[in-house]
């Protein structure tokens, strides 16, 4: 008989748990739901489930992030779309296809619970707590300009900025969330096919979104020569492992300050990577909240747009902050703006405080444009 290590015997403990949630959740919803009846179904003690996750509401969030990871892949259809409107269609069917059509619903053990069908006690659960809806409002932020950087890199011409694009993918996922939570209370109500058609025409509207004041940048960048070792990681975008051993900028940001990678992005070289690690001290609630939110776009990004219109972007997240520490920040909170330049497989630059990845950014360029001059 095989011995397990620790490592694993405490992922196979965590696994039971998980799989015995999943059933509390989807027969009583999180209301009813008690740690008491998870332990019961995973036979295991209060205690032994308390040791993995910290409380009903953490484990909820990482029941939610598994299976909107290990969702089936999307129904067979055309291939990716190659123009703006097709690729909101087909992103929009993707997502809705996993909606009840019913309000005659019966949990089954073997039925899926899955997003972005987002259970209905999710969003109250969001509304309820300021710990979990400013990081989710940041994450949306993000799904948005995930969805605007495709829009752009299928768009012609594609010299218009990324911000450009960001006004059209907020008004596609306003019109999929809208969706997603009345099929809940009445599915019957619901048209999908509507809804699609809807986001097609946002396509054809266009529009600009609203120029935010340009936010003060207090980091200061400090010049470094640190051997660069990356840990491996997993890019959520791909659903595959990370590129961190070439140049680039990797931008180590809270679950609060998410949002500030994209006066970064839009100023970054284009064909050199640009990585987001998020971090949070308050990870086991906050990491599967950014894996639930990352998963369930990007598996309707990955099946609308060709692979090459995917975000160049690289998310991590970085839950035990292992690249965060590679990068050479110990402490990590929910506020943090931290960034690194790599070259030539070293840290050559390192930038802290407000507005840190889009100093490292400017610095980047505007050597690389001294360079060349």
């Amino acid at each position: 008989m095989v011995r397990l290590t620790r490592a694993q015997q405490q992922d196979a403990t965590r696994r039971k748990v998980l799989a015995a949630a999943k059933s509390e959740f989807a027969q009583r919803g999180f209301r009813g739901a008690t740690v008491d009846g998870i332990a019961e179904r995973a036979d295991m003690t209060r205690g032994a489930v308390y040791s993995n996750f910290p409380g009903k509401r953490a484990l909820y969030l990482a029941v939610l992030a598994h299976e909107a990871e290990q969702a089936p892949p999307p129904a067979a259809g055309p291939a990716p779309a190659d123009t703006p409107a097709a690729a909101l269609g087909a992103f929009a069917s993707t997502w809705l296809e996993q909606l009840p059509q019913s309000s005659q619903y019966e949990y089954s053990e073997d039925e899926q619970f899955t997003s972005p069908a987002l259970s209905v006690d999710f969003v109250p659960e969001v509304l309820m707590s300021e710990q979990i809806r400013r990081p989710f409002a940041q994450l949306l932020a993000l799904d948005a300009l995930l969805l605007a950087a495709s829009l752009r890199a299928i768009s012609q011409p594609t010299a218009a900025p990324l911000e450009s694009f960001i006004a059209s993918a907020e008004s596609v996922l306003t019109i999929l969330y809208g969706t997603t939570q009345l099929s809940y209370v009445a599915p019957e109500f619901t048209d999908p096919a509507r809804a699609i058609a809807l986001c097609e025409q946002v396509a054809l509207l266009g529009g600009v979104k609203t120029p935010t004041p340009p936010a003060h940048v207090h980091a200061h960048v400090t010049p470094v020569d640190e051997p660069w070792e990356p840990p491996s990681c997993t890019d959520r975008i791909r659903a595959d492992s990370a590129r961190l051993d070439s140049d680039g900028l990797i931008a180590v940001l809270g679950m609060h300050r998410i949002g500030t990678i994209e006066a970064a992005l839009s100023i970054w070289p284009e064909h050199t990577d640009i990585t987001l690690a998020l971090v949070s001290d308050h990870p086991a609630e906050l990491a599967p909240l950014a894996r639930l939110a990352i998963a369930d776009i990007c598996r309707s990004l990955r099946h609308a747009f060709p692979a090459a219109a995917l975000p160049r972007l690289q998310v991590i997240v970085d839950d035990a902050g292992t690249l965060a520490a590679a990068c050479g920040f110990d402490r990590v909170e929910d506020n943090s703006e931290l960034a690194v330049i790599v070259e030539n497989g070293h840290i050559t630059a390192r930038a802290e405080g407000r507005g840190a990845a889009k100093a490292a950014a400017t610095a980047y360029t505007s050597s690389t444009t001294s360079d060349r001059a």
